[in-house]
């Protein structure tokens, strides 16, 4: 029996994955989490209670802690633990992210419940499982350019937030938050941060 971690904000769509998912006979899901914080206490809860989770299916986009910084924590936590991606946003840049954060798998949310059990057994017998989309689109779209302080730099930005600000929240100084940014618009061809901002987000660099 493959014991499963299921994390997704939206609780129709988590109890509709737990019961299509249930109906297999070789997977069990006896945890859930509804926000990427959630996913380390319900991994360690389960470790606990005897039922240690195989694999853990998070969705990108939650709560109080995307769906692959949560991934990164259960990696490091648990090295054996294999780890499924499910997004609705096939962004490239996110694959890339995954991978780093020690995902096995990554895939659209609205895959079939059966090619997603099938990508559960796959990586239990350690393959790794990409929607081919979405590989196709990341090799095309190229590395992401931003260094990881970059990034930093420019997620801080969102909102309208002034160097001053960005530089007291990093704890830097107005000159190199000012250095970091030009190098963003510089690097993505853009005007100015709003825009270094949008396209980074779209591209799913940050």
């Amino acid at each position: 029996m493959i014991r499963l971690l299921l994390a997704e904000d939206q609780a129709m769509i988590r109890e509709a994955l737990a019961t299509l998912l249930g109906l297999e006979p070789d997977l069990e899901v006896v945890a859930e989490a509804g926000r990427g914080d959630e996913v380390l206490p319900a991994l360690e809860a389960a470790q606990q209670a005897g039922t240690p989770v195989d694999v853990a299916l998070l969705d990108i986009e939650m709560p109080g802690l995307d769906g692959i910084c949560a991934a990164e924590q259960a990696h490091a936590r648990y090295p054996g633990l294999r780890i499924v991606i499910l997004t609705t946003f096939g962004r490239p840049g996110f694959l890339r992210r995954a991978m780093e954060a020690g995902a096995s798998a990554f895939l659209v949310k609205d895959a079939p419940a059966a090619e997603l059990a099938d990508a559960i057994r796959r990586v239990m017998a350690d393959e790794r499982v990409i929607d081919p989309d979405l590989a196709a689109a990341a090799l095309a779209d190229g590395n992401n350019p931003l260094t990881s302080r970059e990034r930093d730099v420019l997620a801080a930005s969102a909102g309208g937030a002034t160097n001053a600000e960005i530089a007291a929240r990093l704890f830097l100084s107005e000159g190199t938050v000012r250095n970091y940014l030009s190098a963003c618009i510089q690097k993505t061809g853009t005007r100015n941060r709003a825009e270094a901002l949008t396209l980074a987000r779209a591209k799913g660099w940050l």
